[in-house]
Parts: C-alpha cells; structure tokens; sequence
C-alpha cells in the first residue's frame, strides 16, 4: 500500500473519503469543506497525500476488507498464513461446452477459454481485489495495472462497470479520474491450472500504478501498490475424506449386473443416499483408470468456494487418447465441475499402463518427523527405467502440496499400486492404517487347513480361468504346484520392498499394516492375482470396505478368504461387502477397485490451512 492514514480517522477516510495531508512527520484531517481546503493548503503549502491502495483478500477470511490492516499486512507476499488465492476457472457453469468433437475441443472448452464472465454462477469462481477510492483525486490522476511475468499469461481481469465485470487488459486499458475517487472493484481468474512449475509456479503480482496527477500546491507523487496472488493447487483426494457418489461402467451382460448390484449393496449400507452413477457405452470397464477426482478451493465468505476438477487418463498410445475418458468433458463437466487433460504424446506406448489412475492413489496425511505433509502424498507405480507420464508427474508435484513416490511395481502384469495396498481410517494416533497383500498368511493359512485334513476342499468352484477351462483346483493342487510357491515367495519380497519403502516415507509401523490375504501367479512373467485380490476394494463411509467376492474354499460353511479379511477389518472398524466380479474384472486382471471411482466430500478444513 502507498497511502497515509488519518490517526484514529482512518476508517472515515476509507469509508468517506475525508481529506488527508502530510508535512514531516504530520498529519492533518477533516473538518474543511472542499473550497476551505483548497485555501488553506495554497496558504501553509499543504499538499493532498494520494490514496495508492490495492487490496485483495490477504487475511483469507473471503472478503476484501478495506479496514482491516491485516488485509494490507505484507499483502506483496505469500506464505501458509497470509496471501491471496483464486481459482483456475475451467469449469462450465452455464453448460455451454460441447460434448462431441475431437479430443483437442472438448479439452479447450471452458468459463476461462472467453474474456467475458458467463453468468452469476461463474463470477463466485473469481477472486476480488479492490482500487481504494481517493475522492479527491484531480482531473489528470489516472492509473493503470500490471501484471508480472510469468503469470500475466495465465490470468485474466474483469473490472466492474455498470453492474456488471467486463474484461480489462491490462496491456492498454487504464483507470481514470473519476475511477480513482470511487474505486474499482476487479475480478481475476486463471485461465489453467499449474502444470509445470518452469512455466509457471501459480502466483501473480498485480500491481497499481497510479500517476497521481497535480494538487492545487503542484505536482503530487505518484505511487504503486503490489499485490500477490497465487492460484489454487489441485489436490488429489484420500480415503480420509468419505466417499459421496460412486462410478461404474454398466453393460447389459449378467456380470456387469452382479457387479452393479452387489456394489450398489454395499453403498447403501454405508449410508451413500446417492445412486451409483453409471456410464453406458463406454465399452471399458475400468472405471477408476480413465479418470481421477480432484478439487481446487479459495476463500469465500462462506469458508471456501471449490471446483470440482476431474482428470482424463494420461493413457495414449498409438496415437490416441483412451476414448472413455472423455467422459471428464462430455458427461462430468458443468457447474464447479472441472475437466483436464495433461500428457507427453511421445511417451513411452510400451508403459502407458502406468498412466492408468489405479496407479495412482494418495497417502492420508502424516508426519514423518522429518517433514509433515497434512494433505497427503500422491504414490504412483513407477522405477528409474519403468515409469508413468512425466508431464502428469510434473503438473502433481508443480502444485506444491502431494508430491509424487514411486513404488516399484513392474513386476505386476498390469504394475498399479492398488494392486497390493489401500489405506483405511482408523481410531489410531496416526487416523489410518494400510491394507496390504498379504500372500504369506494367505499360503500358510492353506497349509493350516490342508494338515487339518481339507486339502481335498476345492476353490473357485464353477468359475472360469482366464484361457476359458476351469478355473477349479483343490487346496492339494494350489499348494502342491511349485510354480504357485515361486510366484507367491516372490510377491511377498516385493510387497515387504514397498512396505519398508513406505515406512521410511511416512514411519508407519508393524502394527498399523494389516493383512489382506490372497495368491498371486505368474503370468508370462509378471504376477497377477490367483485368488482375487482382497486389498483392491473401494473404501466406503461408515467402515465399509466393498472387497472382491475371493470365492474361496469353505471349510465348515465358511469361505477361508473372506473369513480372513473378515477378521483383519473388524478391529479397525470396517465390514466387508462382498462384490461379485470374477468375470468382468478379475479375469481381466483386476478387482472391485479398479472397476469404480468416486467423488468425495469436500474437507472441512481447506488446504490452505494445511499447507506442507
């Protein structure tokens, strides 16, 4: 801020605009008519001190206060207790956006790809920041704004005029007189979000600069006041935060019925009011692969205003992009509902399943003792020579909030993370535990049931294997194959490599890994689960966790996979629903995880009160 406030009168000065001068260390106010002072500072040499105040909402209190001094308080600065924010405004309030055309339009389309402001609706997505008035300002006072470099390529301004915001550009637009002696109100917007931190890391300096024009004793000087802003990171989400609507991709097919059904089950017991939302025609299953749900918040006068943002998969490979992920434009974008799309067309084809967002999930919030990250961190499956898109790797860890881990997971025929963990609320000091595969107990349980005399008992009773024979085999016949002990005695070496890597990540301990116990097989060289995979389950409110039927073999009655999960999940608090879906997913390499997705409740407590 340039500007001298009168004493005790400062509010009156803001509010009323009453006279102020300066001399020395001096200052003089009220109480003269506009003639009076005029006379009287012509005869002492007084001079009307300019008003050089631009404000934004520094105090994020979501308002602009032009009386609170901590709206003022070192406002050309940023860090995680003051500074102002606003929005990348990429959704599409008024539902203008189309649905069809080429991949490259539906991305283009959003309330931030015009310079107009569309709708009431599309105005809260915009951050203020006020011109303070000066009512005495003399005819040829004018100011104009700018706006620093990188940053003045990625926002845009609308000032208001007549009711109403119309787009200021900034680079020949100006502030007259008479908008200096009552003040503008501006709105801003970004026109992207952050995607790589050496194009831009997200903040912008707005400056005021005012040409303060001449008193009635002579020329008055001129003055600039800077202001700065930095546009919402995109936060990925975590288990923490409850499940509101769960996706599917439906067919007609009996399997994709069950799978639905059993879902729905599940989602209602733990208290979802909201119906499955089901994407038809689609023809991929994988729901939770060709997109991820995220949100982006600011300040409001209500607590925080946020936009949903959705990203399409990374997944592009001979030459296009996964189709079904066009449903982050056509049929998920709208009001505060965002879609975007980040990737290197000439990545590698031959990892493009990394790109799949089953590997990509987020750590709960913790403190390591080293460092704290209180929204989490993105992991994602990924080694020096095997690994996802580096631009969408890039663009996360450009937000400054979850950055990306790597675990090794290539050897995994399909090499996603949610393959062998999740994570799960708990009552504990940390609020979470991890739900790990655990093919060790699952083994050593058969052991247990074969010397108890079941060995004769069969698994997968009247299901398929994946080259169409049946898939049935007796305990005897799992334990006695050699092959079946390499490939489990492999896949618990490397699930305990990510479990120790996660613990010199976060300190998770022995005691907060709980077991979700299941086989694996080798498959052309990579592992695949054999029972299906317990751990890979959408965890739902209410201490639900929606897990893959692992059909098992029952002994007196019970099936001995799902007993186990059973007795793993209820001392954290959590049932199992049992989700049939053998045939649509787990032939295919996958469970009830990657066949759904899920949009979560926005946190109470927004990120900038949670920065790392």
């Amino acid at each position: 801020m340039r500007a001298i406030f009168c004493g005790v009168a400062s509010s009156f000065l803001l509010i009323l605009g009453g006279p102020c001068w300066a001399q020395g260390d001096l200052i003089f106010a009220d109480g003269f008519e506009s003639g009076e002072v005029s006379a009287w500072s012509n005869a002492v040499g007084y001079q009307p001190v300019p008003i050089i105040d631009l404000r934004a909402d520094v105090n994020r209190n979501g308002t602009v206060d032009l009386t609170d001094p901590s709206e003022d308080q070192d406002e050309d600065t940023w860090d995680s207790n003051h500074g102002a924010i606003f929005l990348a405004n990429i959704d599409d309030d008024e539902g203008v956006c189309p649905t069809t055309g080429t991949d490259s339009e539906l991305a283009a389309c959003n309330d931030a790809a015009d310079d107009v402001v569309n709708g009431i609706d599309d105005l809260l997505d915009l951050a203020r920041l006020v011109v303070v008035p000066w009512p005495s300002a003399p005819d040829d006072a004018g100011a104009t704004i700018d706006l620093s470099l990188p940053g003045a390529s990625f926002v845009r301004l609308f000032r208001q005029s007549g009711g109403s915001f119309v787009h200021f550009d900034s680079s020949s637009d100006s502030l007259t007189p008479d908008d200096l002696r009552t003040g503008v109100e501006f709105a801003i917007e970004a026109i992207d979000i952050v995607r790589s931190s050496s194009v831009w890391g997200g903040f912008v300096d707005v400056t005021l600069n005012v040409e303060a024009g001449t008193g009635d004793g002579g020329p008055l000087e001129d003055g600039a006041d800077t202001v700065r802003l930095r546009v919402a990171p995109v936060i990925f989400r975590h288990h923490l935060d409850e499940v509101e609507t769960v996706y599917v991709s439906a067919f007609s097919d009996q399997s994709s019925i069950d799978f639905r059904t059993d879902l729905a089950v599940a989602t209602s017991a733990a208290g979802i009011t909201e119906p499955l939302r089901e994407f038809w025609d689609l023809g991929d299953p994988w729901t939770q692969d060709f997109f991820e749900a995220s949100i982006m918040s600011m300040p409001a006068a209500t607590g925080k205003h946020t936009i949903h943002l959705n990203y399409r998969s990374a997944n592009y490979a001979g030459g296009t992009l996964r189709p079904a992920g066009r449903v982050v434009f056509t049929e998920l974008r709208g009001p505060d509902v965002a879609g975007a799309v980040q990737y290197d067309p000439a990545h590698d084809d031959g990892m493009d399943t990394l790109n799949s967002f089953g590997n990509l999930e987020t750590i709960p919030p913790y403190d390591d003792g080293r460092s704290s990250w209180p929204l989490g961190r993105v992991i994602r499956g990924g080694t020096p020579a095997y690994y996802p898109d580096t631009s969408f790797d890039e663009m996360v860890d450009a937000q400054g909030m979850q950055p990306v881990i790597h675990f090794d997971t290539s050897w995994l025929w399909v090499a996603h993370i949610d393959e062998t963990m999740s994570f799960l609320p708990a009552a504990s000091p940390r609020g979470w535990v991890v739900l790990a595969a655990d093919v060790t107990t699952a083994w050593n349980e058969l052991v247990v049931a074969q010397t108890a005399g079941h060995g004769g008992t069969p698994m997968f009773v009247g299901k398929l294997d994946p080259w169409g024979g049946s898939a049935e085999m007796t305990i005897d016949e799992v334990l006695g194959n050699p092959d079946f002990a390499a490939a489990n005695a492999f896949a618990a070496v490397e699930v305990a490599s990510q479990l120790d890597q996660l613990s010199l990540e976060t300190g998770i301990g022995p005691s907060e890994i709980i077991s979700a116990a299941f086989l694996m097989f080798d498959y052309g060289g990579w592992l695949v689960a054999m029972v299906p995979g317990v751990v890979n389950g959408v965890v739902l409110p209410n201490g639900v966790f929606a897990a893959p039927d692992p059909h098992g073999p029952e002994i007196g009655g019970v099936d001995l996979f799902k007993d186990l999960l059973e007795q793993t999940l209820t001392p954290v608090g959590f049932t199992a629903a049992w989700v049939e879906d053998w045939d649509l997913y787990h032939l295919g390499g996958g469970e009830v995880h990657c066949g759904a997705n899920a949009t979560h409740e926005i946190p109470e407590q927004p990120w900038w009160e949670n920065m790392p």
